[in-house]
Order: C-alpha cells, then structure tokens, then sequence
C-alpha cells in the first residue's frame, strides 16, 4: 500500500518541489522581494485608509434615506403662495420631471462618461493628481478637479470643502458607495437638486428660476447650456460683471454638446449667436415685502415648533420642506400696511426731518453691498433706502442698492431737521444712509422714517384666524412687533369689559348712571382719590348707553364702584387681556395689554361670547404631504385626517366654548354700533355698513386707539412712541386711530356686502327713547337719523321697560329703567307681584304690541 501510495503521489511532489524552487529562485532576486513587500505593503495600506477614511462615510441606508434641504414655503388663506423660508433656494424634482435637454447639458459639461465610468473618471483623476504635485512643488495654487458627477454628489453629502488629498480619499470611497447603492439616475437627480448655482438658488429649477424666471420645462438650448456652466463658480460666470466670459463658457458647452451627438451643428451655432437673456437679479422675487411682522410671527412659530437647523429634526424651518397654510388674507394685509403707514406718516410727517443715523463707506466699490445690508425700512413702495455720494452746493449724487443713481435736488429736501431747525439738505454728507421718494426723471424728495409706533392687526370673528398684521411701520427697520409684544394702557377701549360685566349682573343698556363728580377714599396716607371726564364737564344722569357713546369716564368707575371690581377684573382674564388688580383706574384702561389681546376680546364679544384664540397658521404638511398640524384640532378629535374611508365625512368640532354670556355680550355690542353712529367714531359712519368699536386715548396722551369692526371681522389699532411720551394734546383716538381703521376698511371690505349683527335667541329689541331709557310707542327709530330721539335697544327677558298704566290718576312705570336704576331680580319679583295688571295692560292695549315682539324677537 505504501509503495502504491508513493508512485500515485510522486508527480504532485515532483511539481511542488519544482514550484518550490522556482520560487526560491525568484525570492532570490531583489526585485521579486521588493514586488511582494510592495504588494502586502499596499493591501494592508489599503486596509488602513479604509479603516480610517471609511469610518466617517455615509453608509448605504442613510444614501437611500437622504434628503435634500428643502425651503418652507407659505401660503395665504386661499393657498396662493406668499412668502418662503429658504437659506437654500431649492425646489426638488424627480429624474422624470428633468427634461433631457437639460441632462445633456449638464453631463457634457461636468462628465460627459458619466452614464459609464464606475463613480470615477481615472483619466481625469491622474491628470488631477498629477496637477496637484505639480502646482505643491511649483507653489502655483489650486489643482484643476477632476471630479466627476458621482464625487461631486459625495462631496456635497460629506460638506466638506478641506483642499487635502484625505477629502479626496473620502470622496471616492463615497462615489463607489453611491455607484453600488443607487442608480445612475438617482445619482444625477440627487446632483441636479443639489448643487449650488448661484442666486442663492440650489438645484436647476431653483436656477431656472433665478436667472431666467421660467419652470426648466420652458428653458432654450442656449438657456439650458448657461445653466451647466454654473457649478463650477457662478460668481465667474455672473451674467452682468463677467457676460463675455459667460458667453464663452456657455458656447464651450454647446460644442461639447454637439460633439456629444446632443444637438446637430445648425443647432449649436445658432444657439452660440444667441444673448445670455437672463433677467437682473432679485426681480423675481414675488414676496418678499409682504406681511413682513406676519411672516416673522409665523416664522417664530415654526422654529418653536420644528427648529431651525436640519439637526433639530426633519420639520426643520430652513430643511424640513414644509408647506405651511397661514391666515393671512394678502388683500386684507395690503389694507392694513397701508393703512397704519398712512396714519404714522400724516402724524409724524409735519415734525421735520430726522436722521436715520446710519453711514456707510462710499470712497470704495462695495457701497451697494453696504447699503443693502443696513436695515432701513422704507414703508411705502415709492419709497427707496439711499446712500449720499456726493453733495454739492445746491444738488446731492445718492446711490441705491442696485447701483443705479439719482439726484436730490436742494429744494427737494428744505424741511427742517427735527429737534434742530435748519434746511435738512444742509446735513446731509456723504455715506449718511437715507430714504427718498420717486419723483421722476432721476430727482428724488427727502423723507424719514416715522418716530411713532403703532401696530394694527385684523381677527375672524367665528375662529380667531389673524387675517392681517402689521406691527409697525416696516419690519425691515425693526423686527419688534408692536402687535404682539407691546404693552399699552388701553385707555377707554377697556370700558365695554366693565359695561358688559354690568350687563352680565343685572343693568341694562338703558340703566341711568350720574354723569357726576365721583371720589374713593383711599386710606389716611392717601386720602380721596377724585376722577374726572376728558373734557372736564358733568352731564347728570344719563344711560349707560350714552355713557359709552361719549366715553364718559366718570360714568365708567361709578359703574365699575357699583358692580365691583372683581368681577371686572374676572372677566378681563376670561378674556385674555390681562391679569390685573382690583383697583377703580383699571376700568379706565390704566393695565397694560397688547393690540392682539384687546383684539380678540372684541372678537369674544362680537361672536356671543365664544371663546377664540388668534392664530396665524391654520395647517402644516411636511414634504411628503402629510398634514403634521392643524390649529383647529380635527385630526385629533375626527382620527387621522390624511386616511380617509370613503364614508361620511364626520362633522368637524367646534373650535369654540362660552367664556361668557351670549345675550349679554350682544348687548355690549350693539351698544358700541352706536359709538360709530353718534359717538367718538363717528367718522367711520359714512362707510355704511354694520360696525361697532371704541375708541380709546390714555392719559399724556401716550398712545390713542381704536378697536371695532363688523360681525365678521374685529381690528385693532394704536398709535404711540415705543419710549411712552406725550403725543400732543389733541391727539385722540376719534381722530388718530379711527382714521386709520376707516381706510382699512375701505380696501378690505370693498365689494363685500354689508352683513347685520344678529341677536342670540331671548334677546327682546325695544323702542325707547335715546335720552330718557323710557319704552316708546307709536314711534319707529329711523335709520336716516342717527341722532333720532326713537332707538331700538337690546333687554334681556324681563329686563326691557314696562308699559305704562294709570293709578290713582297718575302715569307710572312699571319697573321702568327710566325711574330709577334697580337690578333686574327687582324688576321680575315686582313683575311676579302684580300679574293681574300686566295682563290689564295687554287687553287694553293689544295694538300697542311692537314691532319685533309680533315677529318672535327676530333681529
């Protein structure tokens, strides 16, 4: 066996013996060793780099899962587009959606092998590398590239922009990684929404947009082949400062194009002779100005929400690619700016000139960077932020942000500098950073902007919904939203909280209050704190009505005396105004409170005393679609509103609870409608449509005010300087504030048809006499006459004025309002004792029925 074993096995071990041999031979040999040392040297070298590099690669999942960073875009009530949040101006398409022209484009510029070459291009690589030496030794600056598509996307995706040969290793790892994870067209569709092409824009629809103001469905060849000159440095290729060299590029695409079988020769020549045609930059951008202090509130929102940076989270404000429905009404909000615009610049406009106090370097070329960036805000669309270059003796050289200049004539600035007398135009200097006004033909009109602050906002009544913001006089210049961070006294338009917590406790529209001087004592250390009205006058007794038409203040603490300050101050937190303490002068407004707070308590008031709570957003779907918010709480409520079964769409809940006291609160309201017709703001009363408000002016006076609107929509508004100072003493809400609502109603409610306040069920509407609060007969109010002596007034049950009867000879009331001022418990236990002469009264006189108690108290 053995020998058998032996012959069968001895050719193998001849063979090994002989391959033994041979291999001592070679080992033998210098250059053999040093080949093997390379050989192990380079595979455990490449071990190394891959152990050190690989580490910080993405890996192929998180490739798969990417997403680029997306903008936030906003849309108005009605879903238009009105604003977008954006550090990277993208918009994301699929592969499908990129049209080949544009695909061709790229690839012949940047990586004409790309559908071929494995994630790198060794031919260019060597020539990089060989570059890169070259220009170490020489010291000759940066290497040429030698990227492809593939290692561009990897670079994007590692955000790193080191120049070391380490970057490069990650690089290419990364490109073989993406090459064996995605495809072709994954990668190019990555590549194509990701790069950086100038504009701010990121991604060639972004592009597209930017230079072009097209979708790239819309693009040229010649277009089309600009666009692919871009990433490697669009600031070389600008289309204004560098336009030959654009030219060229651009047509060195175009061949590469041609070469490529891409477009035929006639093609490429003719698209060679064509003009960049690309539009100056900026004047696309649609939304910018706005809604500014809107934008800005919801802008917080989100960040408070979602964060701001992609590492907060996939909802981020500036990555998450949100799509964000907002309240805001562009129309409503267009009245509104121009409106408090209008009413800060008429109140400011006669008190001079006044220096914004910035300056900027004007001696070299990056003026017009320098004036962009200093925050000015002009207000007005006519109105430009300038730079003074130059000043000579009777005309000054000013420049603008797009480089353009004009002239500003001497005669065109010779109001006086504020605090200072004197010509404007004489101090004015070179750098000092201003505003003017178009006046045509290259000549400009000084202007500045309002000292006065002031801020208007405008709230749905049914949901709260904040249709329109405006916080100062442009939130370029100051971002600090006087809507929803200033705390102003409120003056007269906190007295329907203590007028309706009187209705709510027993009086009535028609109660007689004395118009008289009133006194508390306050303590021996204090002694008698004495009121007074505005004008300084006493009226003797008068209804409450009256009292609020002609804001009475005397009337208001003797009211608020009587029903007692607690349950003022109850329902001034019900309502959201304020946290305030019992004492009588915060039933003059002596408590602070913003626009947005009083606001939406007009809107409790004017929707029956349901509770709502102002909002500027109504839903947020994040890129995908999914709705991830909603302000009215539905989806919580109704289950998952993006799955629908198909069945009966459930009914949605109501966004609202009664705070307050429906019939009550009515009777607030169609109290202030009186205000408009023959009270404070009677200046709103040829608008000729169902209002109600209050105006308001605290004591300086500091800030005027004016709070009202339809049943509809409730605005806010008031005007005062940030630093509370004396406005002047005939500044009054009726004239200052008023003014403005009136001009905002003009715009917003133009061509929308008057709608009537209606009463909720149990509300009685009665003829009394205006003056007196007594029940009237025979007589119907009339509405030419806003002062007739016949109104119709709103009672509770059992607390409207009685009809009069005849006892032992004389004429009396029954519980009548107008006798004396008794609570309404009083009048319906005198009303029980005596049923047999109401029911007298109703058989003797059945044609004295009035109108609306025949018609079931419908109003």
């Amino acid at each position: 066996m053995d020998a058998v074993a032996t012959s069968h096995s001895s050719p193998w071990l001849e063979r090994h013996h002989r391959a033994a041999d041979r291999v001592r031979g070679w080992w033998g040999q210098r250059w053999f060793r040093w080949l093997t040392y390379a050989a192990v040297t380079f595979y455990f070298g490449f071990l190394l780099v891959w152990a050190v590099f690989a580490r910080e690669i993405p890996s192929s999942e998180s490739l798969l899962a990417y997403q680029n960073p997306l903008p936030t875009n906003v849309r108005g009530y009605d879903g238009q587009p009105i604003q977008t949040f954006a550090r990277e101006r993208r918009v994301e398409l699929s592969f499908d959606e990129m049209p080949k022209l544009v695909v061709e484009a790229f690839t012949s510029a940047e990586d004409k092998n790309f559908f071929t070459h494995g994630g790198i291009d060794y031919t260019g690589l060597l020539g990089a590398v060989f570059d890169y030496g070259t220009k170490k030794v020489t010291g000759g600056g940066r290497a040429r590239g030698g990227s492809t598509i593939t290692q561009q996307v990897a670079k994007n995706l590692l955000q790193d922009n080191s120049y070391n040969v380490g970057r490069k290793i990650r690089e290419a790892i990364l490109a073989f990684r993406l090459e064996s994870t995605l495809s072709k067209p994954q990668i190019l569709q990555l590549y194509l929404n990701q790069i950086f092409l100038g504009r701010n824009a990121y991604g060639i629809q972004a592009a597209a947009r930017a230079y072009f103001d097209k979708d790239i469905g819309d693009l040229t060849l010649p277009e089309a082949a600009y666009l692919a000159v871009l990433p490697k440095a669009p600031s070389n290729y600008d289309p204004i400062r560098a336009t030959q060299k654009a030219l060229d590029r651009r047509n060195y695409v175009l061949r590469e194009m041609y070469r490529n079988g891409y477009i035929s020769e006639a093609d490429w020549k003719q698209a060679a002779a064509t003009p960049l045609g690309t539009i100056p930059y900026g004047s696309n951008q649609k939304f910018q100005d706005q809604g500014g202090y809107f934008m800005e509130e919801v802008r917080r929102d989100l960040i408070r929400r979602y964060g701001e940076k992609p590492a907060d989270g996939p909802n981020s404000l500036y990555a998450g690619g949100l799509w964000v429905r907002s309240s805001m009404d562009p129309k409503m909000q267009d009245a509104a700016a121009a409106a408090l615009q209008e009413g800060m610049a008429n109140f400011d406009g006669g008190r001079g000139w006044r220096d914004s106090g910035l300056k900027i370097d004007v001696d070299g070329d990056g003026w017009q960077a320098a004036l962009d960036r200093t925050p000015v805000g002009t207000g007005f669309k006519d109105w430009r932020k300038a730079v003074v270059l130059r000043k000579g003796d009777g005309v000054a050289d000013i420049g603008f942000e797009n480089g353009s200049t004009g002239r500003l004539p001497a005669g065109n600035a010779s109001q006086p500098k504020r605090g200072v007398g004197g010509a404007a135009f004489n101090f004015l200097q070179p750098g000092m950073v201003i505003i003017v006004k178009d006046g045509g033909n290259g000549s400009y009109f000084l202007r500045s902007a309002p000292e006065i602050g002031g801020g208007f906002t405008a709230e749905e009544v049914r949901t709260g919904r904040v249709l329109a913001m405006q916080g100062g006089f442009d939130s370029r210049g100051s971002s600090y939203n006087r809507v929803t961070q200033a705390n102003r006294q409120p003056g007269s338009t906190f007295k329907p909280i203590v007028y309706y917590t009187a209705l709510a406790n027993g009086m009535t529209p028609a109660s007689i209050v004395p118009d008289a001087p009133f006194c508390v004592w306050q303590g021996a250390g204090l002694g008698n704190k004495c009121f007074r009205n505005f004008d300084g006058k006493y009226y003797g007794p008068k209804t409450m009505r009256w009292g609020v038409e002609q804001s009475r203040n005397l009337m208001t603490v003797r009211t608020a005396s009587q029903i007692g300050m607690p349950k003022i101050t109850d329902t001034a937190r019900r309502l959201g105004v304020g946290d305030y303490p019992n004492y009588l002068s915060i039933a003059l407004g002596a408590g602070d409170t913003t626009v947005q707070k009083l606001t939406n308590a007009y809107a409790i008031l004017a929707n029956h005393g349901r509770a709502v709570t102002p909002t500027l957003i109504d839903f947020i779907q994040d890129r995908n679609g999914k709705v991830i918010y909603r302000t009215d709480n539905r989806c919580q409520v109704m289950g998952n509103c993006n799955d629908w079964n198909g069945g009966i769409m459930p009914r949605p809940p109501l966004r609202s609870r009664q705070i307050l006291d429906p019939q009550a609160a009515f009777q607030m309201v169609h109290i202030m409608t009186g205000v408009i017709q023959r009270g404070t703001a009677v200046v709103l009363r040829d608008l000729n449509r169902p209002l109600f408000g209050k105006t308001g002016t605290t004591s300086g006076p500091t800030n005027v005010w004016f709070v009202g609107g339809t049943p509809d929509v409730v605005a806010g508004t008031y005007l005062g300087y940030d630093q509370p100072r004396s406005l002047g003493g005939g500044a009054q809400g009726g004239r200052i504030a008023a003014p403005i609502f009136k001009q905002f109603a003009q715009a917003a409610f133009k061509d929308v048809p008057p709608v009537p306040f209606v009463a909720p069920p149990g509300i009685r509407m009665v003829r009394i006499d205006r003056v007196s609060g007594r029940k009237v007969f025979g007589t119907f109010p009339t509405q030419e006459d806003p002062k007739a002596a016949v109104i119709w007034e709103a009672f509770k049950p059992e607390t409207e004025p009685r009809r009069s009867f005849r006892r032992g000879g004389e004429d009396e009331e029954e519980d009548s309002e107008a006798s004396a001022p008794a609570t309404a418990p009083r009048r319906v236990a005198a009303a029980r004792q005596r049923p047999s002469v109401a029911r007298a009264k109703a058989a003797t006189q059945p044609s004295q029925d009035d109108f609306l108690q025949r018609r079931g108290t419908i109003y």
